[in-house]
């Protein structure tokens, strides 16, 4: 089953110019669960789909809301010249499609 699947919210959105996030929220504890435990949920596999240092991926869970943020470096500055998505708002696709 893949993150999209479980979650009933998935959009990301720029985080300052230089970060974006991706917010996921869940309808269950267990949706919730799953997710954050998955072994496919970790920095090191969410920096290889967006290609940055896994040691800049943050997964900061709210356990009381059931929702997980997860902060990611971009690639490229808000509104430089080589940013495609000057919102943010399209990057959580790879995120939604990771097997939970």
């Amino acid at each position: 089953m893949k993150v999209y699947d479980l979650a009933f919210v998935c959009r990301s959105k720029n985080a300052g110019p230089f970060q974006l996030t991706v917010d996921l929220m869940f309808r269950t504890k267990a949706e919730y669960e799953r997710v954050l435990n998955s072994g496919n949920f970790t920095p090191g596999r969410i920096a290889a789909l967006y290609r940055v240092n896994p040691e800049q991926v943050m997964i900061k869970p709210f356990e009381r809301i059931l929702t997980i943020k997860t902060v990611i470096p971009r690639n490229a500055g808000s509104g430089s010249p080589s940013d495609t998505d000057v919102y943010g708002s399209q990057q959580h696709f790879p995120l939604g499609d990771l097997d939970a």
